[in-house]
């Protein structure tokens, strides 16, 4: 029994990055690390978390129809939700952050071709508002399929 042990912190060791179901790094004397020592309590308090992060996702998801950046802030809340709790969101939420970070850099590197890339999606997207409510096509697409 002893060397099953051994070699799974050995194991762990070798691998820094630990599987799905790891709870993110919480502070050793904190509230959350109590809580995830209590067992009936800590696996509630992960499905919860679980739950309010996904409930996040699936608004961003349902924000896909509007037009515009709306998806992105409720699926970023969603995803800090669970990184939070979760090991593998927490990583993927740095990255996140790390990526953001990094476009934010470039951006600032190269304002004007940042600026002429914006104001040129803005430009599309308002020419293309224009033309769905100049030619009426969104009627004319509900005729085509017969709604």
């Amino acid at each position: 029994m002893a060397s099953s042990t051994s070699d799974r912190s050995a194991d762990s060791a070798a691998n820094p990055t630990p599987g799905l179901g790891a709870p993110a790094p919480a502070p050793q004397d904190g509230w959350r690390a109590r809580t995830r020592r209590k067992p009936g309590i800590g696996q509630a308090y992960r499905v919860g978390v679980f739950i309010l992060g996904l409930a996040c996702i699936a608004l961003g998801g349902a924000l896909i129809v509007l037009p515009g950046p709306l998806t992105i802030p409720p699926v970023l809340v969603g995803l800090y939700i669970w990184s939070t709790e979760f090991s593998w969101a927490h990583r993927l939420f740095e990255s996140s952050k790390e990526k953001g970070r990094e476009a934010w850099a470039h951006a600032k590197q190269h304002p004007v071709s940042s600026t002429a890339i914006t104001v040129g999606g803005l430009v599309a997207a308002g020419a293309a508002f224009w033309a769905v409510r100049h030619y009426d096509l969104v009627a004319k697409a509900k005729d085509a399929v017969g709604l």
